[in-house]
Formats: structure tokens, C-alpha cells, sequence
């Protein structure tokens, strides 16, 4: 009687491990509807100047 037991006490806590980790597995797809990406403050990094040394440096090195 006691080997039934022992069988029961082991299945319970294998079902419960896997009840604990089929709740945790969808909780990162079920939170992102929560969080809103678009609040309106976007952050940008500022526009880089354009000098033209590039076409310079293309030309002559195609030269040398």
C-alpha cells in the first residue's frame, strides 16, 4: 500500500511542476498587449552633417 502512495505523492508534484510551468510560459506573450509602445515622446538621434569628403576620398583613391 505504501508503494501507491509514494507513485501518487510523485505524480501530484510532476503535475503540479507542470502546471506551474504551463502558466509561466505564455505570461511574456499574454504582458505585451499591457505595455504601449507609441506614448509620443520618441527620441531620435540628431542628424549627422553631410560634408562630401566621401566623393574626395573615392576619387582620390581611384587615382592613386
Amino acid at each position: 500500500m505504501t508503494g501507491h502512495a509514494i507513485d501518487f505523492a510523485a505524480a501530484a508534484g510532476l503535475l503540479l511542476r507542470a502546471a506551474v510551468i504551463l502558466l509561466c510560459l505564455p505570461a511574456p506573450v499574454l504582458a505585451v498587449p499591457v505595455f504601449k509602445g507609441d506614448n509620443g515622446a520618441v527620441i531620435e538621434a540628431p542628424a549627422l552633417k553631410k560634408t562630401g569628403m566621401g566623393l574626395v576620398l573615392l576619387v582620390s583613391l581611384r587615382r592613386g
